[in-house]
């Protein structure tokens, strides 16, 4: 990359849900992955791009290093700088879908930056009934142990934080958590970790980064002694009057006739980026290329309709723009291959490498990418 304080960096967030494991076969049937849905999603509305088919990789399997070895080649012509992958430590010692992150560590070849996020939430069957209502059932229940359990998690972990490839701000090891304000005792649990890791020689502290999609929960994240706070305005509308009344009857249809909720992207991505907030220096924005959850929930999801590379470049000149003058020049990217909630940069039928040469090229343009390889 091109030397100085602002040089930017795009992280994108890593879905490890492709492979198939026991408790998915116990739950939904032997051999479902995040595939299972993505294939049998249809159109539920004119023009509504549905089913989404995968073109260069295909519907691949990660438990194959060489197919990581595809996704980092394409990253790393998207310009990429890291892939953040999402970990499910339940407590206990009960961890899911660790195969990925364990193959980029068994290969030292696979040369590419990555970092970890723990995605500390419950797993949740979701059914609705015929008013609309959802029933969830828990699946798998995400617990939070005392010291013997950050221990555990910190030792889980540790494999990672030694590799070279391991992501780190100055000296010390970027750490997301999903859910900040949902854990407990976060503050407790960041001590004890910081205590471990400098007990451990790797560094004398993690560099925190608590995850949310709400602004207003910037500084109550911050304050609890996160470095930094990754914002995804995945639903603005949620949290902006002025937005909900422009969409008033998207909702009403949305929550009241159980229609999707249906955004065209050149309208919702205007508010993915807000400057005077994203220009702090401890805020880190969320680039957004795509977003359809009816693969998993149907004409209960959301769609960011008629999203294109055109478009989703904007976005990025727009973030670019408004994060340029930071010293730690960091923008997340929701996600790299969350093919069932329709938000990915991996190469599909329609548009085929259109989002990775887009943000290559807006990165180019500014001179962000020069000499990753």
């Amino acid at each position: 990359m091109k030397s100085g304080t602002n040089d930017i960096k795009v992280i994108a967030y890593y879905l490890p849900q492709f492979y198939p494991f026991p408790e998915n076969d116990c739950w939904w049937g032997e051999g479902f992955t995040e595939w299972t849905n993505v294939v049998r999603a249809k159109p539920l509305f004119k023009g509504h791009y549905q089913p989404k088919v995968p073109a260069d990789l295909g519907y691949y399997d990660l438990r194959s290093a060489d197919t990581i070895r595809k996704q980092v080649a394409l990253a790393k012509e998207a310009g990429i700088y890291a892939f953040c992958l999402w970990h499910y430590w339940f407590g206990e010692n009960k961890v899911l879908l660790g195969r990925p992150l364990e193959l980029i560590l068994e290969n030292p070849d696979i040369d590419f930056k990555i970092c970890l996020g723990w995605a500390n939430e419950s797993w949740e069957a979701k059914v609705w009934n015929s008013g609309g209502k959802s029933k969830n059932k828990v699946l798998m229940k995400q617990e939070y142990g005392g010291l013997r359990d950050v221990t555990a998690h910190f030792q889980y972990v540790r494999k990672a934080l030694i590799d070279r490839r391991y992501v780190r701000i100055g000296d010390r090891p970027v750490f997301v958590v999903y859910r900040p304000l949902q854990h407990p005792d976060v503050v407790a649990f960041m001590s004890e970790f910081n205590r471990l890791l400098k007990e451990s020689g790797i560094a004398e502290s993690f560099f925190f980064i608590g995850h949310t999609k709400d602004d207003a929960e910037i500084d109550v994240i911050k304050n609890l002694g996160f470095d930094a706070v990754n914002v995804v305005r995945i639903g603005p509308y949620r949290y902006d009057t002025g937005v909900v009344r422009k969409i008033a009857f998207k909702l009403f249809r949305f929550k009241v006739l159980k229609q999707p909720l249906v955004l065209d992207y050149s309208f919702v991505s205007k508010y993915f980026i807000k400057k005077d907030v994203d220009s702090r220096a401890d805020v880190f924005p969320t680039l957004i290329p795509n977003w359809d959850h009816t693969p998993r929930s149907g004409r209960y999801g959301s769609v960011f309709h008629n999203a294109t590379p055109e478009l989703f470049g904007r976005h990025v000149d727009e973030a670019i723009e408004a994060t340029r003058n930071k010293k730690e020049n960091i923008l997340f990217l929701k996600s790299w291959n969350e093919w069932g909630e329709g938000n990915y940069m991996e190469p599909d039928r329609k548009f085929g490498k259109g989002f990775i040469k887009v943000l290559n090229g807006c990165l180019k343009k500014n001179h962000f990418n020069e000499g990753i390889n």
